[in-house]
């Protein structure tokens, strides 16, 4: 890449790259994975740049690169063969609004990946049905089918799971 090119992918990478991250983190719920899947993508991107620098819509292109990482993942075995899950420190939470975020996190995450990424596009992306189809690779059915029951499980997970402040207040 000229040096040109190689310029304008860092200038656009530093500008989104706190949204890269958030959105991966909604995805995957851990943030040293969602670095991970940003990096993955950031590389994607940059054998790509010539493509995606022009693109009408880079920031759509980027993110679809990003979802599409992150459900490639979910399917390989070594998702499914490797947890580094680890127990985290208890800490006190100043803020009942941080126990409310957590609750829907946690619901959040127990959902299907495919669930979670049509929810996170339509609700955190702000897309449309038939731009979160485009990004998934499916029908604009299929979206609606998969919205709908990622909708229903959240709601159902915060209306059975007790709050942290519920917790705190009976424990």
């Amino acid at each position: 890449m000229s040096s040109r090119r190689d310029d304008e992918f860092t200038l656009y990478v530093a500008a989104r790259l706190g949204s890269l991250r958030r959105i991966a983190f909604l995805l995957c719920q851990d943030w040293q994975l969602a670095d991970d899947l940003v990096q993955t993508t950031i590389t994607r991107l940059y054998l790509r740049w010539t493509r995606a620098s022009t693109v009408e819509h880079t920031d759509a292109y980027v993110r679809t690169m990003l979802v599409r990482a992150f459900l490639a993942e979910r399917r390989s075995g070594w998702a499914r063969r490797v947890s580094l899950d680890a127990a985290l420190p208890d800490t006190p939470w100043p803020d009942p609004d941080l126990a409310a975020a957590l609750d829907v996190r946690a619901a959040l995450a127990s959902l299907p990946p495919r669930q979670r990424a049509t929810v996170i596009l339509r609700f955190y992306c702000d897309m449309n049905v038939n731009q979160a189809a485009q990004v998934l690779g499916c029908t604009a059915g299929t979206v609606k089918s998969q919205t709908a029951k990622g909708l229903d499980a959240l709601r159902r997970a915060l209306a059975e799971e007790p709050s942290y402040q519920e917790l705190r207040d009976h424990g």
